[in-house]
């Protein structure tokens, strides 16, 4: 069984992941962590009254052998879960948003020293690891972009990592360049949305959301539209287990799940 510590496992993801990770024949529930925690065990919450598995509220206090750490906490938390969890030699599988290139650099670096796998996935759903792909293959073909994410209204980033994932996805295959209108002019500051390389990028933050991305294509006389919808967090559990079970074969820190697909 692989031995799994869930990090912010009382956050919106951790409590759907925790309670996978429990359901998961292949998978054991080794610990749990969150800052805000005041149990000592998860067996003092009323819903995992049957379950063994101790609480930790600090990271230096985590004393627990684990294979994979999984990592939904906060972006300014998560550059040092991940950084502990691999010196404790920790696979992190983490889809909390917020780590720069900076960041991502000195991962790497100590995932390749420590030859231990890890994956930061910007979503961890399959059908949203699929709008990239193809919105990356429509590119292309039609490089006039926009790109519309809508998420409820507790998500604290923006944009969000899909949409810029998608972005820099795109920006693979195309050229820079200006849209629209050269001399067009915003009467209401940023009206036009954030701006990548060209592209634009629009944020929406509406409670009854979870997670929704459109990418949106103009060419002469067409138009293209991908959408991607997740009504539930449950779905992005499929790619979460997909990472849990493959990530140890791996001895490098990956960037986005389509590299273990």
């Amino acid at each position: 069984m692989i031995k799994v510590l869930v990090a912010g496992f009382k956050g919106r993801m951790g409590t759907t992941t925790t309670n996978m990770i429990l359901e998961n024949p292949l998978f054991e529930l080794v610990g749990v962590y969150s800052t805000s925690a005041t149990e000592k065990n998860i067996n003092e919450i009323a819903e995992y009254k049957s379950e063994n598995v101790p609480v930790f509220n600090e990271l230096e206090k985590i004393n627990i052998k684990a294979d994979v750490w999984i990592d939904f906490t906060i972006p300014g938390a998560v550059f040092e879960n991940v950084k502990f969890a691999i010196s404790k030699h920790m696979s992190p599988v983490v889809g909390t948003t917020g780590l720069t290139e900076d960041n991502l650099t000195e991962l790497k670096k100590l995932s390749k020293l420590e030859k231990l796998g890890g994956l930061i996935a910007p979503n961890f759903g399959i059908s949203a690891v699929l709008l990239m792909q193809f919105a990356q293959q429509a590119a292309k073909y039609l490089p006039d972009i926009e790109i519309i994410e809508m998420h409820h209204d507790k998500k604290l980033d923006a944009p969000s990592g899909t949409a810029l994932n998608t972005a820099k996805l795109i920006a693979k295959v195309r050229q820079p360049k200006v849209q629209g209108n050269p001399n067009e002019r915003e009467t209401l500051p940023g009206a036009r949305g954030a701006e990548f390389e060209g592209m634009r990028i629009h944020s929406v933050r509406l409670p009854g959301y979870v997670a929704h991305e459109q990418v949106l294509f103009g060419g002469n006389g067409e138009a293209l539209t991908i959408r991607q919808d997740s009504f539930d967090r449950i779905s992005f559990m499929s790619g979460v287990a997909v990472a849990v079970e493959k990530i140890g074969t791996r001895e490098e820190l990956l960037v986005g799940l389509e590299n273990l697909l």
